[in-house]
């Protein structure tokens, strides 16, 4: 183990930079890659993840406020950074004073705000295109170019938008209208003159499945990390023949706090959820839900100890939760236990895990408590 952590991630460096050297395979010497870092690198570490991936191939990151783009700052990431969440309109003037920072721009109080402030601010102005969230509309867009055009020192550096649904569905015809929509205004901005130095709208399964979404610039998250979008993505791949091999860059870890014995009937945890069925053997795990370890795999989930699977019985707690190792040999205190990742033949994959609480592979890992030490492992 060689550490003293209670609980630790383990993030696989050569793992990431296999996944990275995969899509910049795929995408071609002229096209630059955009790795979201936000969500503290989808629950990899944000610092580690960028320390490591600025280094091998990794042109630019997306950040989701002012206080990650700070961060990445103060400790020496200088790639191109592009903050895609809000900004509220009294934190915009921390932005602009960041170093090759931009800022993804879809509101006119935004627009008015920066125009004050009289620095110059490259912007990314995002587009509407069927998603319902962020972004100027359309028919809005020439209304806001005219907005921008008021100040001088706003540079409108690139356009983008982000798809709805193509990594749910085989049918990509909503996201194929989505890029269509794009392809329209970027026509309509450049015929009015404006130089877009970047257009982005790719996702990690359109990057896989979908050169024309690449513009210049994509912005693969998920799949960098090792992990498929959907299992529907991973088949529209194969159906394509794109020969991608991702590896999960996650490992989650943490050691036995205590081995007890409990009778056959007696109950385990709050609430006696679950009874045992033998004369048990039962380890406390020192993890609970605020660490991330979902309650919703109380009396479901699995974890492995010593390459085997040991099931959780009872309620996760808050700080702990309890797996029969009845049929687990030679246990001793603290010995290693995977929450997330691999041990000897078996591995705990977060496909399975979000399979189990009816959410996605991302929520499992970006929902890891930001506080658990990550470590990367060269």
């Amino acid at each position: 183990m060689g550490n003293s952590y209670r609980s630790w991630v383990e993030i696989d460096q050569s793992a990431l930079i296999n996944n990275i050297r995969q899509f910049k395979r795929i995408i071609g010497p002229k096209v630059k890659l955009m790795l979201p870092v936000k969500a503290n690198a989808y629950g990899h570490g944000l610092l580690e993840v960028a320390n490591v991936s600025s280094k091998h191939g990794v042109d630019w990151f997306g950040v989701d406020s002012v206080e990650e783009a700070e961060l990445l700052r103060r400790n020496r990431i200088n790639s191109p950074l592009l903050i895609l969440g809000y900004i509220r309109l009294a934190q915009l003037s921390r932005a602009v004073h960041l170093n090759e920072t931009r800022i993804g721009v879809y509101n006119k109080e935004t627009i008015k705000k920066l125009g004050g402030l009289r620095k110059k601010i490259l912007i990314h102005l995002k587009l509407e295109t069927g998603t319902a969230r962020q972004g100027v509309a359309p028919e809005k867009v020439m209304e806001f170019l005219h907005l921008i055009k008021k100040y001088p020192l706003i540079k409108i550096e690139g356009l983008y938008t982000h798809f709805a649904n193509i990594e749910d569905t085989n049918n990509h015809q909503f996201a194929l209208k989505q890029l269509s929509v794009f392809n329209y205004v970027v026509k309509q901005l450049e015929n009015s003159g404006l130089k877009i130095n970047y257009k982005h709208t790719a996702c990690s399964a359109a990057t896989i499945l979908y050169k024309k979404t690449h513009f210049n610039l994509v912005r693969p998250g998920v799949g960098v990390y090792g992990l498929w979008s959907s299992p529907v993505t991973l088949l529209a791949a194969r159906k394509v023949k794109q020969q991608i091999n991702l590896k999960p860059v996650l490992s989650w870890k943490t050691v036995i706090a205590q081995i007890k014995e409990v009778k056959k009937n007696e109950s385990v945890g709050y609430g006696r959820a679950e009874k045992v069925l033998r004369d048990s053997r039962v380890a406390i795990i020192p993890v609970g839900y605020f660490d991330g370890f979902d309650r919703g795999l109380s009396c479901l989930g699995h974890i492995l100890i010593k390459g085997q699977r040991a099931k959780v019985i009872g309620r996760v707690c808050m700080n702990m939760f309890m797996v029969d190792v009845t049929d687990i040999k030679n246990l001793e205190l603290e010995d290693e236990v995977v929450l997330l990742g691999g041990q000897g033949r078996e591995e705990i994959k977060a496909d399975e895990i979000a399979e189990k609480l009816g959410t996605i592979n991302y929520e499992v890992v970006s929902r890891i408590n930001p506080q658990i030490k990550r470590v990367v492992i060269r």
